[in-house]
């Protein structure tokens, strides 16, 4: 497992009747891998975790593994409320033949930062599978510092971050702390580029789900030092990606993915469809970056 490059935080797709669309994971999986991403990383919030049981991620898990085939690590996302269904989500993920766990704070209630500490060394001791933490304190009103940083590296089996603290310059300041021993990933698609030229090793991304071969051009570009390339790009993808930072980035990611073919738009309750002037404004930006597309 190597917490590096592309990882797409792929959608969770969904039958009219709201069951898991086998067909649709796979044809998006086949898109994402062809295009060269990473590690695929599923039920995290973009791939409506909330709404998923466990035997759903249970199965999601064996199938995309399946559909994989070794050709990139699929990484489960943990987003539990207790300490003990945490445990018992990693514990399973691995049992299930994930590569590598993705761990949020605990849900829904604000924890101490030594309570939170507590809570990801309890799962991190529970399991050998490699750790990157989720660092979001706008969404989630939970930091992890540098300071909780050097204890958690401390543990054997916490490699990585996904940075969303949307300050660009912790990317530096992570890595003048902990150099390599801390694999750094942006989580924010609209700081992708500016994290990567900072130093970033890698993009947890939301709008690959829809444009897998553009977000990997850019991320090769940005690593190769073809700045233009990389610049041009990102400029186009740009009002994309802004759907990504918006309450309802599953609708819109979604609805990107209609468009290119990769998925269809149907969400679990309590999201619904959008409706009125945000769909038509949704739609009426993926309809003009699609007008002027590049050829890759």
């Amino acid at each position: 497992m190597e917490w590096k490059g592309v990882m797409p935080a792929v959608t969770t797709k969904f039958n009219d009747d709201l069951s898991l669309d086998f067909k649709l994971i796979e044809k998006n999986t086949e898109a994402q891998i062809g295009a060269g991403v990473h590690g695929i990383i599923l039920a995290g919030s973009l791939g409506e975790v909330s709404t998923l049981e466990q035997d759903e991620k249970n199965e999601l898990l064996v199938f995309v593994k399946e559909v994989s085939d070794e050709r990139c690590p699929v990484v489960m996302n943990i987003a539990e409320s207790s300490t003990k269904n945490a445990i018992k989500a990693a514990q399973l993920a691995e049992k299930h033949g994930a590569d590598g766990l993705m761990v949020l704070p605990p849900m829904r209630y604000k924890s101490t930062d030594h309570e939170t500490m507590v809570y990801f060394e309890t799962i991190a001791n529970s399991t050998s599978l490699p750790i990157m933490i989720y660092n979001n304190p706008v969404d989630y009103k939970i930091e992890v510092t540098i300071e909780m940083f050097e204890r958690l590296l401390k543990l054997q089996n916490v490699k990585a971050v996904k940075e969303s603290t949307r300050d660009v310059s912790n990317v530096t300041r992570l890595r003048n702390a902990f150099g390599d021993d801390l694999s750094i990933l942006c989580g924010v698609d609209t700081l992708a580029l500016e994290s990567l030229l900072l130093g970033a090793d890698g993009w947890v991304a939301g709008l690959v789900c829809a444009f897998p071969k553009e977000t990997v051009a850019i991320y090769n570009a940005a690593l190769n030092g073809d700045l233009k390339t990389s610049r041009d790009l990102y400029r186009w993808f740009m009002p994309l990606l802004e759907l990504d930072i918006d309450p309802q980035l599953v609708q819109n990611i979604k609805l990107a993915e209609v468009a290119t073919g990769l998925g269809s738009e149907i969400v679990r309750p309590p999201r619904l469809n959008l409706i009125g002037a945000r769909r038509k404004e949704v739609l009426q930006i993926i309809e003009q970056q699609l007008q002027i597309r590049p050829k890759l």
